[in-house]
């Protein structure tokens, strides 16, 4: 970064610095995108913050949850993951809120639907698959799952029920507590 010692931590220090406002600024496109608004207003800050509490509070999905919210950006257009995951109670005073906020936008449903599905896959590479697929590889010598999570993953956005396995989160039998990597 510098020959000189000091101006070389000045210059690390510095970027350092910068992390949390980069972080705090992609975090809220990111989040405007999942919630198919075109950008998060200081009023948006508790609707996000209400959401990701309720979620915490009942241990609802993250990936399901936004994917729903885009299935539910337009009332016209058919549910894809709804037999994963239905609207819980605790979330419909939430909802009733999103719905207002994204009532104010000037973007079609339709357009916010599509905006919203493509922030929002309903396939990743969930611990419990990636480490049946360890598993079957290493004990069995078997790389079926391995090869379907791959070809699973190569279209995380376009829903398929054929292919509910790969969304479902773990049951609780399932969970993985410390992953392929060891963290």
């Amino acid at each position: 970064m510098h020959d000189d010692k000091d101006e070389a931590v000045a210059i690390a220090q510095d970027q350092v610095d910068r992390f949390q406002q980069l972080f705090l600024d992609a975090h809220a496109v990111g989040m405007a995108r999942k919630l198919g608004l075109s950008e998060l207003t200081a009023d948006d800050t508790a609707l996000v913050e209400d959401l990701f509490h309720t979620m915490g509070e009942h241990g609802l999905d993250f990936t399901l949850v936004f994917r729903r919210l885009a299935d539910l950006a337009d009332e016209n257009s058919k549910a894809q993951v709804h037999e994963l995951f239905d609207i819980p109670d605790a979330l419909l005073p939430w909802l009733a809120r999103w719905r207002s906020r994204i009532g104010q936008e000037k973007i079609s449903p339709e357009e916010r639907q599509r905006r919203m599905y493509r922030a929002s896959p309903v396939f990743i590479p969930r611990n419990h698959l990636v480490q049946e697929a360890i598993e079957t590889a290493t004990r069995d010598d078997d790389l079926t799952l391995f090869h379907s999570l791959n070809e699973v993953l190569q279209n995380p956005f376009e829903y398929r029920p054929e292919l509910r396995r790969f969304a479902t989160p773990p049951r609780p039998e399932q969970e993985v507590r410390q992953t392929f990597c060891g963290t």
